[in-house]
């Protein structure tokens, strides 16, 4: 008499697609640190402008100095977060280390900022963020085949490519709070639209 509980190469294949689906059903990002992040970013470098071209305070850079409490609330909120989480798939392995990759080129860059204050190099500093900004959205967009992160994405290289085109390095923040709204927040808002309507 057979096992009832044997299953045929069919069967295997249809319980491995219904695991695969479900596992996509089940969306983990909830967009709360693209909200997080590009709220704080979009703050702080309208404020930085503020205070450099406005009341031209020299120590404008002092505003992300938030940054800091930020970081350590995202610590914890993923840490936390993994507690809960049964099981972590291949591609939160993936985006999590384009993250990882993208925090270590925004410290060396700021590395490098520290260091490099004068000439030529720091009126392109904007530019480069741009196109760093870009990175990591566009490659999750991919991941998990989010259409707003990969049009973020790409509008950061846009963005990026037209503040050559503005000399005055002033004004050339005001494109860092632009990026922010059309690649991190708009879509943390979707990402949290979605994430509430497929995980009830």
């Amino acid at each position: 008499m057979e096992n009832d509980n044997d299953f045929s190469p069919q069967q295997s294949l249809q319980l491995i697609e219904s695991m695969i689906n479900r596992a996509k059903d089940k969306f983990a990002e909830d967009g709360l640190m693209y909200l997080v992040w590009g709220w704080l970013v979009f703050i702080c470098s309208l404020l930085q402008f503020l205070l450099l071209h406005v009341f031209k305070y020299p120590y404008h850079y002092i505003v992300w100095f938030a940054t800091i409490p930020t970081f350590i609330f995202q610590y914890f909120y993923y840490s936390k977060k993994s507690k809960h989480q049964i099981v972590k798939t291949y591609t939160d392995y993936i985006i999590g280390f384009v993250w990882i990759t993208f925090a270590v080129v925004m410290i060396l860059l700021g590395f490098l900022i520290g260091f490099l204050t004068t000439g030529e190099y720091y009126s392109h500093i904007i530019h480069i963020l741009l196109a760093v900004y870009g990175m990591p959205v566009f490659l999750t967009g991919v991941i998990v085949r989010f259409k707003p992160l990969i049009i973020g994405g790409i509008a950061c290289w846009v963005l990026c490519i037209i503040s050559t085109f503005i000399k005055n390095y002033d004004y050339q923040f005001l494109f860092i709070p632009v990026a922010m709204l059309i690649a991190w927040i708009i879509p943390g808002y979707k990402l949290r639209s979605r994430y509430k309507h497929i995980n009830v």
